[in-house]
């Protein structure tokens, strides 16, 4: 561990994708492996999912990779295009009315960009405030100004819980790539890898557990696969995780542990609340095409993201004073 840490920042990042993209191509060949032996049609729909997941993730470091290359000022604008494809998701699962209108294109064109701007010019106190202070109060005044008040209430809360996830939940994880720590300097992107890597790891390790130990959900009304068993299991898996790439962090493996558990904890719960929405929206995907139009799902593939990036930010700013 010591003598990786002693490694440059670029050296650093060269050996973790090379990592990163070897394991790709070793899970690749697997599954190609895999698709030559016959099997029945239960088994072809699981090798598909497997196939469609395993693509996921090859376009997410593929992402990572070009917002690295891109620098901090690249990644934010790429983050912020995500955040407009997410929150254009929510809100195609909203109840709006032409007095919505005005609030909409404040949230899309004035309160996103903003808040991406406020985050590469490094503002983390104000950028800590402005949606959930500032937005939060400025969006009911001007749906008041439209002159309609039914479902006002639900109207303007279902915006300012999709600005609260799409917007200022997803803007952490480029503000990580600008958070100078001792020991870190320039190493931010180091931060993002860590906390995406932890909280996919806990996803993954939570739904395996979910499908194979004995089932005792906790919602039952929301997910039929989401215990406290499996919970703990994915929290487990991506502290271990976390505690592994402790080389790449300013931590300690201890702190590393202790930081990944908090963000992989904070993903999957978040994930169950994303699921609590779905069903209330009446579907099982975002971007279910048979309810909506124009959406594409991205919001299944980023929804812990957004609650983990919050958490882990201010969890690393708070242990070191930055």
């Amino acid at each position: 561990m010591a003598a990786l840490r002693e490694l440059a920042i670029d050296q650093r990042v060269a050996l973790l994708f090379v990592l990163l993209f070897g394991a790709l191509l070793l899970a690749s060949a697997a599954l190609a492996l895999a698709g030559m032996r016959e099997r029945d049609a239960a088994g072809e729909r699981r090798l598909a999912a497997t196939k469609r997941e395993l693509w996921a993730v090859w376009a997410g470091a593929t992402v990572f990779w070009a917002a690295w290359v891109a620098g901090a000022v690249g990644a934010t604008l790429l983050f912020g295009v995500v955040s407009f494809l997410a929150l254009r998701e929510f809100v195609t699962l909203m109840h709006t009315r032409r007095a919505d209108h005005r609030s909409l294109v404040l949230a899309f064109f004035v309160v996103l960009p903003l808040q991406y701007l406020i985050v590469e010019q490094r503002r983390f106190d104000l950028f800590a405030v402005f949606v959930p202070v500032y937005v939060f109060l400025s969006l009911p005044v001007v749906s008041a100004l439209s002159g309609d008040p039914q479902r006002f209430l639900e109207r303007n809360a279902k915006l300012q819980w999709g600005l609260m996830v799409t917007v200022y939940g997803l803007s952490h994880a480029p503000a990580l790539l600008l958070l100078d720590l001792p020991g870190n300097v320039g190493g931010g992107a180091f931060l993002l890898f860590f906390l995406v890597v932890a909280s996919g790891t806990a996803q993954l390790a939570q739904d395996a557990a979910g499908a194979w130990l004995r089932r005792r959900p906790l919602a039952r009304r929301i997910s039929r696969s989401f215990s406290l068993r499996a919970w703990a299991v994915g929290a487990f898996a991506g502290g271990a995780v976390g505690a592994a790439l402790a080389w790449i962090t300013p931590f300690a493996t201890g702190q590393a542990f202790a930081m990944a558990f908090i963000a992989a904890g904070s993903g999957t719960l978040g994930q169950l609340v994303m699921e609590a929405l779905k069903r209330d929206a009446g579907v099982r995907h975002w971007g279910n095409t048979a309810s909506v139009t124009g959406a594409v799902g991205l919001l299944d593939r980023v929804a812990a993201l957004c609650f983990a990036a919050p958490v882990f930010f201010h969890s690393v700013r708070w242990y070191f004073a930055a």
